[in-house]
């Protein structure tokens, strides 16, 4: 199973999930450009074809695959883009289909306030945003955000994405096959949870799973659960011998 983090976080976001399903499958994490310790402009919509390089690179014919928010659009465009290659897809927290009337996350500010300020400044606001508020109260799970938002460059941010790169990101559902596990957090956003289950509608094989006590980062705030769903969706959906 290939990982996908979200925007702002880096490989270092699935710990808890490597730790616990390990045992039963082979799980290959990666940090996206410009994430984490990858070099490089934030490019969402290049994620499929940064995967398909993965996997070549690798040898993996067909994989499961696990997007979170912003990493949700590179697993949904590598699945249709190859669906023959994909067993099945669980997708954490997506964002809207279809671009919301009000951002969510306020881009044109950050921008200015990273040329302004700087980066920590941005670090700051952003640390406050809603969707990045942690629930559980674990000492080591806030260090372990601290810690990849302290990684986090900036550098889309500085060159924000042109129309054009923004509208090739958009996700495609129609030649989607493989069953799906749509999870949200039970605090999330209203409009994080509004978007999932839209994207669980429109999905011809998906499920729509709510994890308890949770906001938009589940596996950290409640990740015994949110694995135990994890496991229990695959196990269901890959043959044993994708699974071992």
């Amino acid at each position: 199973m290939l990982l996908l983090h979200g925007w702002t976080l880096d490989l270092e976001m699935w710990n808890p999930q490597v730790e616990e399903l390990r045992d039963a499958f082979r799980l290959i994490r990666l940090d996206r450009r410009g994430h984490g310790l990858s070099s490089g402009i934030p490019a969402p919509q290049r994620d499929a074809a940064d995967l398909a390089a993965l996997c070549a690179h690798l040898g993996l014919i067909r994989v499961a695959l696990l997007g979170m928010s912003q990493g949700v659009r590179g697993a949904l465009m590598f699945a249709a883009a190859v669906p023959e290659r994909v067993n099945a897809l669980i997708l954490d927290g997506p964002p809207a289909l279809d671009p919301p009337s009000v951002a969510e996350v306020p881009l044109a500010r950050y921008v200015t306030l990273l040329r302004t300020n700087g980066i920590e400044a941005f670090r700051r606001e952003w640390a406050r945003h809603p969707l990045m508020q942690l629930r559980t109260s674990d000492a080591p799970t806030h260090a372990l955000l601290a810690a990849m938002l302290n990684r986090y460059a900036g550098n889309d941010l500085q060159h924000p994405a042109t129309g054009e790169q923004l509208a090739a990101a958009r996700m495609p559902l129609a030649s989607i096959a493989a069953p799906a596990l749509v999870l949200s957090g039970e605090f999330d956003l209203p409009a994080r949870r509004q978007a999932a289950r839209e994207l669980a509608a429109r999905l011809p094989q998906a499920e729509l799973a709510i994890v308890g006590d949770a906001g938009h980062l589940p596996n950290l705030d409640s990740p015994h659960t949110y694995s135990k769903l994890c496991r229990a969706f695959l196990s269901r959906h890959l043959a044993p011998h994708e699974s071992s």
